[in-house]
């Protein structure tokens, strides 16, 4: 009783969040986080009523399954912008793009890290280092994929991004593996080159082709029904279906056979998108059944950030290196390569500000940094300082370069007048009839 009286009293939360922030035009996504924070452990949960939010971390934790849902459906929405028709025009730019500006981050924070861990060693250690340069390449396609959605986003930059965002993933998996098993090495003194070279590409190749078949059996179920419903009903099966397989995960000594959620999600989605002639109508009503269940999925996001982080001045000062940082090497490696490739005056200006946020591929990482012991507990604590940071600030700052690029147009006066005049008018008629 009282998770599912906490489950509503989240939306509720998000939603009228949203209002009270309206004046200052803050994105939905921001407010969503916000609220996930009030009614958090550290604030509302502190009462200790039950049911009025979430009184520990660990009722939050129970809400895991939300989250993974979620952002399954991120993924495959993602997925859907991988047309062949748009790749044509854009393909060769997004690839050159999401590499580079995914490596300059990690080699930029490599070497501030690098610096930090030579003038006090007693803080961070140099596997601490290169887990966190690999973290740095990950970029959230959640708050990204809300701020485009819910601003009707449309244009070059936007165009580019959410193929680079999806890219991210991919390049994030290759880096963090590698990097994350030498630091493995160095910590334990044992040099494991399954682990740094086998087993990202076993999970690359297996997420690509597990969603690739999702991808063509969601096309043949659909053409067994004529209803939207039952399409839609399917689409959201299979969904479910292709994020509990990503999780399955087979180990044959140091070998590990398993899938990356979103990067097998995403091939679901561009394979869907690609091969069957209805997807664009499925996709549009899928967009429109998940907007409560993201809307849940941003205020836990909220709920699990532990405030905690911020009594330890050590931690505060290396977050803020690692994500002035990584801004930079994101902002710059995609101007850079943006430049390189003829993009617009727009995109190279505007295309790496839309990249900062960082949440959940980077939580997922940092998760397996846990293996590295004492180590890990400082790279979980720094990630979750700057998901803090980037998540609060990210989408305003996603918002406003994408309105400086053209891509979200403001609503006109004229627009604006028009809607205040026909709820007054309503207001109107409600007091004539009382």
């Amino acid at each position: 009783m009282y998770e599912l009286l906490s489950l509503s009293v989240a939306i509720l939360a998000g939603l009228l969040m949203t209002r009270v922030f309206k004046p200052l035009r803050l994105p939905a996504v921001t407010s969503y986080l916000v609220a996930g924070v009030l009614i958090g452990p550290y604030v509302l949960g502190r009462v200790g009523v039950q049911g009025l939010g979430f009184t520990t971390e660990a009722s939050v934790s129970k809400l895991s399954l939300i989250s993974d849902v979620a952002l399954a459906f991120i993924a495959f929405s993602i997925g859907s912008e991988f047309r062949l028709s748009e790749l044509k025009k854009t393909g060769r730019k997004a690839v050159v793009i999401g590499i580079f500006q995914a490596l300059a981050a990690a080699v930029l924070v490599l070497a501030a890290l690098f610096v930090v861990h030579v003038l006090f060693p007693d803080k961070i250690s140099l596997p601490q280092v290169l887990t966190l340069g690999a973290i740095a390449t990950a970029t959230a396609p959640a708050a990204t994929l809300m701020v485009v959605r819910e601003y009707k986003a449309k244009g070059e930059t936007t165009s580019l991004l959410l193929p680079i965002v999806a890219l991210d993933d991919a390049v994030g998996l290759v880096v963090f593996a590698v990097l994350f098993g030498i630091a493995k090495t160095i910590a334990s003194g044992e040099v494991e080159l399954i682990s740094i070279i086998l087993n990202p590409l076993i999970e690359i190749v297996v997420s690509i082709g597990l969603g690739a078949l999702m991808g063509w059996l969601l096309t043949q179920l659909e053409k067994l029904f004529n209803s939207h419903t039952n399409r839609l009903n399917m689409t959201i099966a299979l969904v479910f279906m292709t994020a509990a397989l990503s999780m399955v995960e087979i180990e044959a000594g140091p070998v590990k056979i398993g899938c990356s959620s979103l990067l097998t999600c995403m091939m679901l989605g561009t394979v869907f998108c690609n091969i069957c002639p209805l997807s664009g109508d499925i996709m549009a009503a899928s967009d429109k059944w998940t907007s409560p269940l993201l809307a849940l999925f941003f205020v836990v996001s909220g709920a699990e950030l532990e405030l905690g982080v911020f009594s330890d001045l050590g931690i505060v000062l290396i977050g803020i290196v690692y994500i002035v940082v990584r801004c930079i090497g994101k902002y710059y490696g995609a101007r850079v390569s943006a430049m390189a490739t003829n993009c617009s005056k727009n995109v190279q200006k505007y295309l790496g500000i839309t990249l900062f946020p960082q949440a959940g591929v980077a939580l997922g990482m940092c998760t397996l940094a846990m293996e590295l012991g004492a180590d890990g507990a400082l790279i979980r604590n720094i990630t979750l300082f700057s998901v803090l940071i980037y998540e609060l600030v990210g989408p305003l700052l996603t918002r406003e370069a994408l309105t400086k690029a053209g891509d979200i147009v403001p609503k006109s006066a004229e627009v604006t007048n028009r809607r205040a005049n026909r709820l007054a008018e309503v207001a109107g008629r409600d007091k004539k009839s009382e």
